[in-house]
């Protein structure tokens, strides 16, 4: 399997502060989205969080949805849920992968 790089969007370089200024929300509803699981930084070895674009993309979401009504549960629900749609699409492509390899006499690196 080759190693990929990550894209610009998921490179996590982002502080908090920028986040807020980012997406007009608190460090406080940052952190609280945190804690809820619906976003996960990563710490500098200072540990201080670190966000990417995506994850700023992902909370406006979440923002949108607060505002909407729809509770922190729900959305957690519906992120597992899409997370395990992409997980077997993921599979199914790599199954096909093998049989059209092994079809084809194809060794994967």
């Amino acid at each position: 399997m080759a190693y990929e790089e990550a894209s610009y969007k998921d490179k996590k370089v982002i502080s908090i502060g920028v986040v807020s200024e980012l997406t007009g929300l608190t460090e406080r509803q940052i952190r609280y989205y945190e804690e809820r699981n619906l976003i996960f930084p990563e710490r500098s070895p200072r540990g201080s969080r670190k966000y990417s674009f995506s994850d700023v993309e992902t909370l406006m979401e979440i923002a949108n949805k607060i505002e909407d009504g729809v509770q922190t549960f729900e959305i957690r629900q519906e992120m597992i849920r899409q997370n395990g749609k992409e997980d077997q699409r993921e599979l199914r492509k790599r199954m096909l992968r093998g049989q059209l390899n092994a079809q084809f006499g194809i060794q994967d690196k």
